[in-house]
């Protein structure tokens, strides 16, 4: 990797753990990243800069969520030129629109964990292990597991469509400078990522960590990559074994628009905090991206819900999900069109969870999730349990009160899907779930007046489209030639 991957991870990780407020204790004064982690305090500080870099608009803090849904086609642009609308158009080449800040960023996180965990070996080597030490081990190889699923799917086929090809490279130690490394293979980096994850399960606590990873996370993010890999017998196993212990509970219709303005409400599994004046990104957060044109200073309305996901939503009128949407810049008192989405500004008060609106904690993995993870690992075990499967189903079905329950015999994989579209609508999810699942996306291209020309796809794409996948951009090229011989085809 690059030099400066490797400078401003370690700066990183000193600069982050000066923020008090978040971190409560300073790390051991030295810059030198081999020894700056020398007690229990230092890995929280260290394990604090890792949650917090992993905040960055180039991550969990805003990029990474629209990814999925700019490009899985829940997602309209109403105009050309106001950021990040080269998502939605696919357009990208190893030079221009590479959107390489998805692999410099992670990266950066990446060093942060194994430099992490390098530090806590040499701490238990010296025989100063602790239970303590130990739970941050967990959590930082279930962060290292997280990015790298996250990145293997940027940058790599899904699992089930061709597992031998090229994902990215894996790097599980702190690396020279210098070094090249090249790209594993896609089945390499899943085997890795479940491998972290299944070490670092068990050493983790069971009570809720507000902010940080915690067991629960981990199983949570085991459920969603053995779906991946359509392994539905452990993403249901994972799954139920949240479900049942039940240290976490659905909300209730009533309390459902609420939760978007609370901070680790009973659904979060993993939630990441954004603090005011502590990298909450301001007016380039994600809540700002989703606002409506003009809405306030600063919105310039760079995303709104589809016609296809509408259309999906108003299945129900009433659909308790209706209540976070507001009107678009398109909308006229003749026919308003509710395709703003307020989740990350907290609500139609727009306080956030904290009193401002950019500084809204990122949801990463909610309950409703892992209960629509059951319900298709149920319904696609090798001998399907459909009783389960719409047990699961029903329960986030409840959201739409005025839609029929799913039965045994209405059932289907794609009733599950749409439910996860309307229920995880702005959390990062539709376009993995079009991947892995290989069905088309339809993109909601006539949306945009005036109309714009988008040489770069089809309206109708699927897996099969060689710009489902990011190129390995160039400046990376340059600076490790060893993976030029790599790149991605097509590009």
């Amino acid at each position: 990797m690059k030099k400066n991957k490797i400078i401003f991870a370690i700066i990183g990780i000193l600069l982050l753990s000066s923020c008090e407020d978040f971190l409560d204790v300073k790390p051991s004064n030295s810059a030198d990243s081999a020894t700056s982690i020398l007690t229990v305090d230092d890995a929280k500080v260290a394990m604090s800069g890792i949650m917090r870099n992993m905040t960055s608009y180039n991550y969990y803090g805003r990029n990474f969520l629209i990814y999925a849904d700019a490009k899985g086609g829940d997602f309209a642009i109403a105009s050309a030129g106001r950021g990040l609308d080269g998502l939605y158009q696919f357009n990208h080449s190893q030079t221009s629109g590479s959107y390489s800040g998805y692999w410099d960023h992670l990266y950066q996180c990446i060093l942060q964990v194994n430099n992490l965990l390098e530090n806590i070996e040499k701490i238990e080597a010296a025989g100063n292990g602790t239970n303590q030490l130990l739970e941050y081990k967990g959590q930082a190889l279930t962060a290292r597991a997280l990015i790298y699923f996250d990145l293997v799917r940027l940058y790599g086929k899904p699992y089930n469509m061709d597992k031998t090809s090229l994902g990215v490279p894996l790097e599980l130690k702190v690396v020279d400078a210098a070094a090249q490394p090249t790209r594993a293979t896609v089945e390499a980096v899943y085997n890795q990522v479940v491998a972290d994850l299944v070490a670092g399960a068990p050493l983790m606590s069971k009570s809720i960590q507000k902010g940080y990873i915690n067991y629960y996370a981990n199983m949570a993010i085991q459920a969603r990559v053995y779906l991946h890999m359509d392994n539905f017998t452990a993403a249901l196993a994972a799954a139920e074994t949240i479900i049942n212990d039940g240290v976490y509970s659905l909300y209730d219709n009533d309390k459902w628009y609420d939760s978007w303005s609370n901070e680790f409400g009973s659904e979060s599994i993993f939630e990441i905090a954004m603090n005011e004046n502590e990298g909450d990104l301001g007016g380039s957060s994600l809540g700002y991206y989703l606002l409506p044109l003009g809405h306030i200073t600063g919105a310039s309305g760079w995303f709104m819900a589809s016609d296809y996901y509408l259309d999906r939503l108003n299945e129900d009128p009433t659909d308790v999900r209706w209540s976070v949407m507001a009107e678009d810049e398109t909308s006229t008192d003749v026919e308003p069109r509710f395709g703003s989405c307020m989740k990350y500004v907290g609500g139609h008060d727009m306080k956030g969870d904290k009193g401002k609106a950019s500084a809204t904690n990122v949801k990463v993995i909610r309950l409703s999730e892992i209960y629509l993870i059951a319900a298709e690992a149920a319904l696609r075990l090798p001998s399907p349990n459909k009783i389960k499967a719409k047990d699961y189903l029903n329960e986030i079905r409840k959201r739409a009160p005025a839609l029929e329950p799913a039965t045994e015999a209405t059932i289907t994989l794609e009733m599950i899907i749409d439910e996860k579209s309307k229920e995880l609508f702005t959390e990062g999810n539709r376009y993995w779930d079009m991947m892995r699942l290989g069905w088309q996306i339809e993109l909601n291209d006539d949306f945009i007046q005036p109309a714009i020309s988008i040489p770069h796809r089809d309206k109708i794409i699927d897996r099969t489209f060689y710009k489902t996948i990011l190129p390995i951009a160039q400046d990376e090229i340059d600076a490790n030639p060893a993976i030029g011989e790599q790149q991605n085809p097509g590009y």
